[in-house]
């Protein structure tokens, strides 16, 4: 069975929620307990997407309130902690266990507790005698966002420039890695599999890889670990592979502007944590849900816009159609709107016609809340010439150049801010050769709409330090500024950023390690197995193939990136399985900040700048 990371953390914390107790095949306790539920902020994002207010309601939660908000006493009545493991929560706890707020106190940690802050717990509830409140302590490895079955993030924010900061010391890059790790070992834990590891040598994604390997062979070695239950995956093509890259690896796919819808809603309307907000026509804002239970999101979240306005109007026609056949058949008017009031004839048509209401009301609220959704992106695609955006950058990345006539006019042209400084990065990135007249030219253009042109200098500086350390022989390598080996080859590559189907370079790779034969483009990748010996690390035979794999990216990732890999798998015979995670999902906007950021840190453009639409 496939691994579905959405329902496995779901049963995580249904169980948390009846107390840790097992839960029946309803997924709700033998015994029901009324109780109460307290969180930290990024708990009820873990939360968010997984369980709706009913669902609290059903596993017997009355009440919930965040953990640093000001709770009064609720007596005989145990309450349920979900937080992550630092020393404000610790404090909090302690607090409130002091002053009686609840009968028993289940503590809930999204990650393992270290043994320090375990300590703090003991001490500080035995100096206020209300130890015996604390019912029980459990290490979730819940420390990790869910979206979809396939779909997470770890939640980190600005770890693409914490890794890349030209400034930053050894401890703070190990701090950065570790916070990673745990994440990930979460994701696994969760999983209940030990993966095969693959990833590109050298910088963050071999860091974070070796880090990883060394946490599961220790955990590994321990009596009760996590990991007894997936002992089903035993040989190396039941066992699951994960592929760590950097954003370094593939630039361009955190910047582009893409035309499918579930990309472009998130790009550009700024869906988070699976919900919209949206200005209503009177004012008010109207908040959507985009998940699993919406079946037009998820059937057609990988076409491209105008393929989606037309199923939209399909779906609308045929829904006419049924209202007006059931309409018909109990005699009422023909397109009328379904509402129930309008029902006669005979009994068999008048129940069916009862039976089909509640299906045909859900797929009306369902196409009303797309053509909603869809409105609002038309108006933004004509005010900012997102089509020609997406279909100039495209060609720019196939053919690695433009022309520069078309490229000022792009430039000079419709567009927000960071939609023309978007587009003079990609034509950067994907120029194979630099023409430095007409850099020069973006530059002016940029400068003309008043473009903070920071996260340009950045990449072209990177850029230009590339080509000298590719020409630079290996003894005079060690010349060229330390900090330039942290990074990436902006431009390794570029030729191959899209292949002639516009396949992006990560599904390609993923492809090739999920495979295991000879690739040049692979083969170098380094290769950690937690369950063997570490001389045993480059046995061919953990080279795959594999059917399932967990694709992780580090410094951000997007829905572009996302969707890439589904649309791998779906072509793919015999079928195949990819979750995809990363340390936090970005806008092309988000991710340009970070950018400038970085060039601010560099000493391009003004440190106090902040770069605006």
């Amino acid at each position: 069975m496939a691994l579905n990371l959405r329902q496995k953390q779901t049963e995580c914390i249904t169980r948390m929620l009846n107390l840790n107790q097992p839960v029946n095949a309803t997924g709700t306790a033998n015994e029901e307990v009324y109780k109460i539920l307290i969180y930290d902020k990024f708990c009820q994002n873990i939360l968010s997407p997984l369980i709706s207010v009913k669902d609290l309601r059903k596993h017997g939660v009355t009440l919930y309130f965040l953990i640093d908000k000001d709770r009064k006493p609720v007596h005989d009545v145990p309450a349920v902690y979900f937080v992550q493991a630092n020393q404000s929560n610790i404090q909090r706890i302690i607090a409130d266990a002091s002053r009686s707020l609840y009968d028993t106190f289940h503590l809930n940690f999204s990650s393992a507790v270290p043994r320090l802050l375990l300590e703090d717990i003991a001490s500080g509830t035995l100096s206020s005698d209300s130890i015996q409140r604390i019912a029980k302590v459990h290490d979730q490895y819940l420390e990790f966002v869910t979206l979809e079955d396939n779909l997470f993030s770890l939640a980190q924010k600005s770890s693409f420039v914490q890794l890349n900061d030209p400034s930053a010391g050894d401890r703070e890059i190990e701090e950065i890695v570790e916070r990673i790790v745990t994440g990930l070992f979460c994701v696994l834990a969760t999983l209940a599999v030990v993966p095969i590891i693959r990833c590109p040598r050298g910088g963050p994604a071999e860091m974070v890889a070796s880090a990883l390997d060394q946490r599961l062979r220790d955990h590994l070695l321990s009596k009760n670990n996590l990991f007894t239950e997936g002992g089903s995956f035993t040989s190396s093509f039941q066992r699951p592979v994960l592929c760590i890259f950097d954003r370094n690896f593939e630039l361009s796919v955190a910047l582009q502007h893409d035309f499918r819808y579930r990309a472009l809603v998130h790009d550009v309307l700024g869906l988070r944590l699976n919900r919209l907000s949206l200005q209503g026509e009177k004012g008010g804002m109207k908040s959507f849900e985009l998940d699993s239970s919406d079946p037009f999101w998820v059937a057609n979240g990988l076409l491209e816009f105008p393929e989606v306005a037309v199923e939209i109007e399909t779906q609308l026609n045929k829904y006419k159609k049924d209202v007006d056949e059931v309409n018909r058949r109990t005699g009422g008017t023909d397109g009328a709107e379904f509402d129930g009031t309008d029902l006669m004839g005979s009994t068999k048509h008048l129940m069916n016609a009862v039976n089909s209401l509640p299906e045909l009301t859900e797929r009306k609220q369902v196409i009303d809340k797309h053509t909603n959704i869809a409105t609002v992106l038309l108006g933004e695609i004509k005010e900012r010439s997102l089509d020609s955006y997406a279909k100039k950058e495209n060609e720019m990345l196939v053919r690695g150049t433009i022309d520069r006539n078309e490229l000022l006019g792009v430039l000079r042209g419709k567009g927000t801010k960071l939609d023309k400084l978007r587009f003079a990065i990609m034509y950067l990135i994907s120029s194979e050769s630099i023409n430095q007249s007409e850099v020069e030219s973006v530059e002016a253009a940029l400068r003309e709409s008043e473009v903070d042109t920071s996260a340009f200098q950045y990449v072209k500086k990177l850029k230009s330090l590339n080509v000298s350390m590719a020409s630079a022989n290996s003894a005079s390598r060690n010349n060229i500024v330390d900090w330039a080996e942290k990074f990436y080859a902006v431009t390794a590559g570029v030729k191959n950023l899209l292949s002639s189907d516009r396949q992006l370079a990560l599904p390609r790779t993923v492809e090739a390690l999920m495979e295991g034969k000879p690739n040049p483009e692979t083969d170098n990748y380094v290769v950690f197995d937690p369950r063997t010996p570490k001389s045993g690390s480059g046995s061919s035979h953990l080279k795959g193939p594999f059917k399932e794999a967990i694709v992780f990216m580090i410094g951000g990732g997007n829905y572009v990136e996302y969707g890439s890999l589904q649309e791998l798998v779906q072509h793919q015979q015999p079928v195949k399985h990819v979750i995809y995670g990363t340390t936090e999902i970005l806008t092309g906007v988000e991710f340009i900040e970070q950018l400038t950021l970085l060039g601010h840190k560099m000493g391009f453009g003004s440190s106090t700048a902040a770069p605006t639409p």
